[in-house]
């Protein structure tokens, strides 16, 4: 079943300009032919080629829909396997029509992922560059795609084979001292071994040192905006989205759902979060929404608490602070425009060296500021915009500080003097979980669960 020829709808839902039908398997061509009508049989056709024709129903010979019909042969493939892409009318009818013919002509429905899942059981690439497929898919800015189409690519795939290769070497040197041991002095074995096995631990933390900033770049800062009602949370939402995403009035409480949205702040993607105000409230709707608001300071990121500097400073804001202690906070001081009431000593004192920026919503003055303190905070001086090289899957994060560990205990045995045959276990062992980045060692099960995550027709 893994190898039979699969078809499904590979472009979004909805009206389009385009849409298309992909087929995949070595049925593919001649399930195609028998509904292609043109000057040519696609059988018959060069690879890497698109031709244009008629999709006819093979029962009533009525045309169904004009198309042009792309064939791609095995091996020079995205699955290693025969490929034809039917380019048609974006139409919801029409496309769902022509998969439909497809489909009572031999091929089977895909399950979503299948076609990368195909490209990884053939060898087209292995499993950390199927990942990164699906992160360039769901990437919100220009830096999280740049490090998915890295990862697609292999650079980290590159440095995971290399790091293994210098276990295994590591390994068969030890075998050889075991097998061997009137060839080689154990004591000259071990510090080969704390050499080679030190060297991987090196790079390992290296690729360790860039996942918070990979994994921000890959699911994003969950950011809630807080603060009394009318201070300007839904203004601050409205300048980082650039539209009128919030409903800003002069009447407190106007807010009282929690409202989310993405946006791009310097590469950076932020899943912001506008919350109801927080504060005392008899309206049963509006505290509803204050609860939700409460939840959500509780599983963010990071916090943008926002205050009406025109106004002295309340009880309910002291209490917002109390609210974020040990968070990660950015205070934003608004209506600069007007007169200053709040006492700004105080805030110094409260914001506990968190940084303080100034802004007129009204005025959409501060943001810029706003935006580099945001940046500056989650993103450490030295790891530069061109060092694409991030972990960013919370999968290779475990596997790398397992292999760590496993190295660690190694080094640790080493320098105890221990059997190197003792030695080599965990080494192997960090060796394995390696492979598992990659694809070399890991169960049916996991593959499944991998790629049940993408969408129907990848």
């Amino acid at each position: 079943m893994e190898f039979d020829t699969i078809a499904a709808i590979s472009t979004p839902s909805g009206e389009g300009a385009i849409a298309i039908v992909r087929l995949s398997g070595d049925d593919a061509l001649s399930i195609a032919d028998r509904l292609y009508k043109g000057k040519k049989q696609l059988t018959d056709a060069t690879s890497h080629t698109i031709h244009y024709g008629h999709i006819i129903d093979p029962e009533t010979e009525d045309i169904v829909e004009e198309a042009m019909v792309s064939v791609l042969r095995a091996p020079r493939t995205f699955t290693r396997e025969n490929i034809v892409e039917i380019n048609c009318h974006g139409g919801l009818v029409s496309v769902n029509k022509v998969l439909h013919l497809v489909l009572s002509q031999g091929a089977r429905l895909a399950e979503p992922g299948e076609f990368t899942k195909r490209a990884f059981l053939n060898g087209r690439i292995d499993l950390s560059q199927a990942e990164g497929v699906i992160d360039l898919i769901r990437a919100k800015t220009d830096r999280a795609m740049n490090v998915a189409l890295k990862q697609v690519e292999g650079r980290l795939s590159d440095r995971i084979r290399r790091l293994r290769q210098q276990l295994i070497e590591t390994v068969a040197s030890v075998e050889v001292n075991i097998d061997y041991p009137e060839y080689d002095a154990e004591s000259v074995t071990i510090e080969m071994i704390k050499k080679e096995a030190g060297a991987v631990r090196e790079e390992i933390e290296e690729l360790l040192a860039t996942a918070k900033q990979g994994k921000i770049l890959r699911e994003g800062i969950s950011t809630a905006i807080i603060g009394r009602p009318n201070v300007g949370k839904s203004s601050l939402m409205n300048s980082l989205v650039q539209e009128n995403k919030a409903i800003v009035t002069d009447v407190p409480g106007t807010t009282r759902d929690v409202l989310e949205e993405y946006v791009n702040v310097r590469g950076v993607p932020l899943r912001l979060i506008d919350t109801a105000g927080i504060r005392e409230t008899e309206d049963i709707v509006e505290k509803i929404g204050v609860e939700r608001s409460r939840q959500v300071l509780k599983e963010a990121d990071l916090i943008l608490l926002v205050l009406n500097i025109a106004e002295e400073l309340t009880q309910e804001d002291e209490a917002l602070f109390e609210a974020i202690q040990g968070l990660n906070a950015v205070l934003v001081l608004n209506k600069t425009d007007l007169s200053v009431k709040a006492d700004e000593k105080r805030i110094r004192e409260l914001a506990e060296g968190r940084p303080i920026l100034y802004a007129s919503l009204l005025k959409d003055e501060g943001i810029d500021e706003l935006e580099r303190a945001i940046a500056q905070l989650f993103f450490q001086e030295g790891i530069e915009t061109q060092d694409l090289s991030y972990v960013s899957n919370a999968r290779h994060i475990g596997l790398l500080n397992q292999a760590k560990r496993a190295i660690d205990d190694a080094l640790e045995a080493a320098e105890a003097a221990m059997p190197v045959d003792m030695i080599q276990i965990d080494i192997t062992q960090a060796w394995e979980q390696l492979g598992e980045i990659i694809g070399e060692n890991v169960h049916d099960g996991l593959i499944d669960q991998l790629f049940s995550q993408f969408c129907l027709g990848k």
